[in-house]
């Protein structure tokens, strides 16, 4: 058998037969591509799921769906759950068996999530400043790495809040934050968000704002009272709020109401120890407004799903697999006896058996070795892309 006649045949053949041949490798390809692929998504999505979930002890809101509370508080999507009031916080920080981080993720700036919480929350995620400082003041944030990078923020820039809706009604204008700090990468959720203060996110929600002093303001811009004696000053929908805080305005921006009172999405609970954290449990534990979940156990449950989702589909590749390799084997059996005419020339040329058999053999290693090579590029191309997936899938 002559190995550089059987290579310079089946080379020309696949040649002229190009259309057959990448068919026969794209198919091949999706078989071995398709259940790996899925199934190095999956692990990576569980991996990093399961990471910031494994690290989250407990986490505090209002009654309705765990999951979406988890996804709420710890990656900051799905930022329509049901709030609970600070005190509920407080309360849970007043009995000494645990450290409580508020978290209010509902509003976004450039499609990432606005994250109002505490200087406690960059101590637990061990986030570190890499430009510029950390928040001190109101209306101040500090950006994620790839908030910075996608947006080319820095220490210095700033970032206006996305109103809810085109037309708001209320007079919620969108706040201009100054970027006071900007995140070391951190491969988490905290890279694609930004940070600000309780105060400033209640800000940013009409909560509370600024305006002129009611003293420095004309007559038109006050309502007169309405019962005699009465001397407090109340002034009309004339008076525009500031929709910036800067250290000239800052002193006139004030809440009405008891800030108790004020919504978060979620609380971090964080017990220092197995003893405190059953007691917590213990106290809610009762069916009521509240609910207090493991995030950890809540990605159990998930991914029990996920797999058996998994598993069914799996089991569909595998069965499309083996129909689509019976049907290559077909293909390769119709095109030996297409070939008769010429392998019946090859023979009066010389050829022996062995050769014929070797350049089947040879069109079937080929289509079979371009599809694995194409599988595995496709697979270090979902290792890479796979981050972006993943946001996509969690935003």
């Amino acid at each position: 058998m002559n190995t550089r006649g059987v290579l310079f045949l089946g080379l020309r053949y696949l040649q002229r037969n190009r259309a057959k041949t990448l068919l026969l490798v794209a198919a091949f390809t999706l078989v071995w591509l398709l259940p790996a692929g899925i199934g190095l998504i999956v692990a990576k999505v569980e991996s990093q799921l399961r990471a910031r979930a494994g690290g989250t002890p407990l986490l505090l809101g209002q009654a309705g769906s765990p999951l979406e509370l988890v996804f709420n508080g710890i990656y900051f999507t799905k930022p329509q759950v049901a709030t609970l009031p600070l005190r509920e916080v407080d309360a849970v920080a007043e009995t000494g068996l645990a450290d409580v981080i508020p978290i209010y993720a509902r509003y976004a700036a450039g499609g990432h999530r606005i994250v109002g919480t505490t200087l406690d929350y960059f101590d637990f995620r061990q986030l570190e400043i890499a430009v510029g400082r950390n928040l001190l003041r109101l209306g101040e944030c500090v950006v994620g790495a790839s908030v910075a990078e996608r947006n080319g923020l820095k220490a210095g820039d700033a970032v206006i809040s996305t109103p809810e809706t085109l037309f708001d009604l209320a007079g919620v204008y969108p706040l201009k934050m100054t970027v006071v700090g900007v995140l070391a990468p951190s491969a988490s959720p905290d890279d694609e968000a930004i940070f600000v203060d309780l105060k400033t996110a209640w800000i940013i929600e009409g909560l509370g704002h600024g305006h002129d002093e009611a003293e420095d303001l004309g007559e038109e811009e006050k309502i007169a009272p309405t019962i005699p004696g009465d001397t407090a000053v109340r002034l009309n929908a004339s008076v525009l709020e500031y929709n910036e805080i800067t250290p000239g305005n800052a002193e006139r921006f004030h809440f009405h109401g008891d800030v108790s009172d004020y919504p978060v999405t979620a609380a971090i609970i964080l017990p220092p120890d197995a003893r405190n954290q059953a007691l917590i449990k213990g106290r809610y534990t009762k069916a009521g407004g509240l609910q207090l979940v493991s995030p950890a156990a809540e990605m159990d449950e998930l991914f029990a799903t996920v797999f058996s989702v998994q598993r069914f589909v799996l089991t569909l590749l595998l069965a499309i697999g083996i129909a689509t390799v019976a049907i290559g084997a077909l293909v390769f059996l119709l095109s030996y006896r297409l070939r008769e005419d010429e392998f019946r020339h090859l023979r009066h040329l010389g050829a022996d058996l062995a050769t014929l058999r070797a350049l089947v053999a040879f069109e079937a290693g080929f289509v079979i070795l371009a599809s694995l090579i194409a599988s595995g590029i496709g697979m270090a191309l979902i290792h890479t892309i796979a981050p972006v997936i993943i946001r996509e899938m969690m935003g």
